[in-house]
């Protein structure tokens, strides 16, 4: 049994915290960031300590070939590219001409255009024709329907030791408790699961912002 010290406190007061104290950003990411819904992006995107999160775990991975599966505003991107080993490469897939061209430009400000290359499409078709593989990060951010066969496409196509990693593991918060969840919810909730039971790896939910699954590929 729990006692009541030992319960779970994570709250917006320690997402503050871990932000302030782990992944403060610098000027251009906090304008990118601060931007970004008056540039008509959904509030979907990740949390600069989510940020944070993403770019130490590339980083331990040594990961120098990375896939980002949703660019959006480019926001996860940078902290993505920032983590990668020298000479490291980037490759992000956006469906949405527009948001490409705004991120391309956010690339550019950051400094990391470089080591970033945007494949405007469909993900899905997009992964079809892709041949630099294997990779050693994999980020999955899109379409929570295709979560399954982006994580299978991942599986095939990430080395062993490698990460694959995907936002929106708590879906707002629905995946728990909610009687009448909507079919992106349910998508998530068949996701985590279907993650969890994958022997190829070893994984979990990093629970802060709207948490992130995280495997390790093992086989």
């Amino acid at each position: 049994m729990i006692s009541d010290d030992e319960m779970t406190v994570y709250d917006d007061r320690h997402s503050q915290y871990i932000t302030e104290l782990f992944a403060a950003q610098d000027e251009t990411l906090r304008r990118i960031w601060e931007t970004l819904p008056e540039k008509g992006f959904p509030a979907k995107y990740i949390q600069p300590e989510e940020g944070r999160f993403l770019q130490v775990i590339v980083r331990a991975s040594g990961a120098g070939k990375a896939l980002e599966i949703g660019t959006l505003g480019g926001y996860s991107s940078i902290w993505i590219a920032r983590g990668l080993a020298p000479r490291g490469k980037l490759t992000t897939l956006e469906i949405d001409r527009r948001y490409a061209q705004i991120a391309q430009a956010h690339f550019e400000m950051a400094g990391v255009a470089d080591r970033v290359e945007i494949v405007v499409g469909s993900a899905l078709e997009t992964l079809k024709r892709l041949t630099d593989g294997p990779f050693d990060f994999v980020f999955i951010d899109a379409e929570k329907y295709d979560y399954h066969a982006y994580f299978d496409w991942a599986l095939e196509n990430t080395r062993v030791g490698g990460i694959i990693a995907a936002h929106n593991a708590f879906r707002a918060g629905t995946v728990v408790g909610a009687e009448q969840a909507d079919f992106k919810t349910e998508a998530i909730r068949a996701f985590n699961r279907r993650v969890a039971g994958e022997p190829r790896v070893i994984s979990t939910i990093y629970p802060a912002g709207d948490g992130m699954v995280v495997a390790v590929k093992t086989a």
